[in-house]
């Protein structure tokens, strides 16, 4: 005679009022799912957006992207507590992979990374005029140098490796 009732445990994140929090403010939603760094990060280029919008031309894709990340941030905030809802739940959330996205192969070798970096970091030096455009193309020959080592390296590894 006693039955034991179920009682369906209410779901940790409300994907309605994720969404809702991002609509009103972007950056909320992700605020409300947990993920503080991610609604900061919302939050400061929304800001960004909304700056550029007013300097100078290109309005028409400005406007755009200005949009694109409005809806962007709501579709990902809904995802994501719909993801910690099916965790919580104890099922697996849908990952790239079940969904037929390919997976990013690593490369194995970070020296561009590493070159692209470091010539980030001295355009930006320069933009700010810490150093000059002049004499940072007067040393233009020392990034063939660089490569040339990388090259030269590369391939003293992959003979010694073949042995």
């Amino acid at each position: 005679m006693d039955e034991k009732v179920i009682i369906r445990q209410r779901p940790p994140k409300s994907p309605a009022a994720a969404g809702i929090l991002s609509a009103i403010f972007p950056g909320t939603g992700a605020l409300y799912n947990g993920q503080i760094a991610k609604g900061v990060f919302y939050m400061v280029l929304l800001a960004g957006l909304i700056t550029i919008q007013g300097h100078g031309g290109g309005q028409p894709f400005k406007a755009l992207l200005l949009a694109g990340f409005y809806f962007f941030q709501i579709i990902d905030s809904i995802q994501v507590a719909k993801a910690i809802n099916l965790g919580a739940a104890g099922e697996k959330p849908a990952t790239a992979a079940d969904q037929g996205l390919p997976e990013i192969v690593p490369s194995g070798s970070v020296f561009w990374g590493i070159v692209l970096i470091a010539l980030g970091g001295l355009l930006i030096l320069a933009n700010f005029d810490v150093i000059s455009y002049g004499s940072l193309f007067d040393f233009w020959p020392v990034a063939v140098i660089v490569i040339g080592i990388k090259l030269v390296a590369d391939s003293m590894a992959k003979s010694k490796n073949e042995k």
